[in-house]
Parts: structure tokens; sequence; C-alpha cells
């Protein structure tokens, strides 16, 4: 289960934050999570839950943006979105691409009091 080491990833960047900015508390932690992360959202914010207790994050809400998978086809460059794992550009139909977004694993913003 990944995601407890996740949590405790994002705890800790939004402790350091809180301290260095003097804040009594975290209200709300916003982050990218990319459709190829393998990252179960309701995993991640049970384990958050669990470890933030008695810490300035106890309580803070957790507002997740899915960032689609997305492509770019290397002959014709043309971006498209990467369905059920389908890497073949609708347009020319090559096989090679560069993955643009949907790897994303990170902490966008907090709201701290």
């Amino acid at each position: 289960m990944h995601e407890m080491a996740i949590a405790e990833g994002v705890l800790d960047i939004a402790l350091d934050y809180a301290k260095q900015n003097d804040a009594k508390c975290i209200r709300e932690i916003g982050l990218l999570i990319g459709d190829m992360s393998g990252v179960v959202v309701d995993s991640l914010t049970f384990s958050f839950d669990m470890i933030a207790k008695g810490t300035l994050a106890e309580g803070a809400e957790i507002k997740v943006k899915h960032v689609p998978l997305v492509g770019r086809c290397t002959k014709c460059g043309k971006d498209f979105r990467i369905e059920h794992y389908d890497f073949w550009c609708p347009e020319c139909k090559d096989g090679v691409l560069k993955i643009v977004s949907g790897r994303e694993m990170q902490v966008e913003y907090l709201e701290v009091d």
C-alpha cells in the first residue's frame, strides 16, 4: 500500500510549509494526481487522516484534481488523451509518443491559517 508512504510525504510537505509560515492550522491540501500514477485516492485520504491526527493538519480537507493521461505523437506532433492504455496516435497511427501528462503526484496548493 504505497498510499501510506505518499500520505506521509504530503503531510511532511504540509507541516514544513506551515512551520515556515508560522501557520496555526492546515485547512486544505490540493493534490494533482495523474491517471497513470496508480494512486487510489480513497486509500490516500484514509491514510492521511490517520497520520495527521494530533498535528496541524488534523481535519484538513484533501482536494484531488485528476490529471488525464495525454501523449504527444513523435511523428505528427498531435497531443491526444490516452484511454484504455491505447498508445496509438489517432491521427497518423504511429505508436511512438511522449507522455505529456498523467504521471503527476504532487501538492498543488495549501490553505493555512
